[in-house]
């Protein structure tokens, strides 16, 4: 009974060990910032950060997969989502930045990066 439950703890550490991290699987999903935006770059960082740490701000828009227009201010924020080549694929408006943030990383991490979509098709 020993030789059992010692057998089977050092197969789930062995499991453990060799498992990958369900991120690490995953390339991060790149997003440059419009011009346009009004929302601090600060503020949008830290609540991606939080709210969905795959996704990563570039500023070579090349290298993007979505371009973010984060318009508004404190109790009004209206986001605009655009896939890589100017398509219009996601809107929100929200009193909350940190809702807003929520919103637009739900759709990304549902569609991933754009160059994973591009290889589906």
């Amino acid at each position: 009974m020993k030789f059992i439950t010692l057998s089977s703890i050092v197969l789930l550490l062995a499991l453990a060990a060799c498992a990958v991290p369900a991120n690490a699987q995953n390339p991060p999903i790149k997003i440059v910032m419009s011009p346009r935006q009004t929302v601090p770059l600060w503020d949008i960082e830290k609540n991606i950060n939080e709210k969905c740490p795959n996704v990563k701000i570039v500023l070579d828009s090349r290298k993007s997969d979505y371009m973010l227009e984060a318009l508004g201010w404190s109790g009004s924020y209206h986001f605009t989502l655009f896939r890589k080549g100017g398509e219009v694929v996601f809107g929100t408006n929200t009193v909350m930045l940190s809702n807003a943030i929520k919103d637009v990383c739900k759709y990304m991490n549902a569609h991933g990066p754009v160059t994973a979509q591009a290889a589906e098709n």
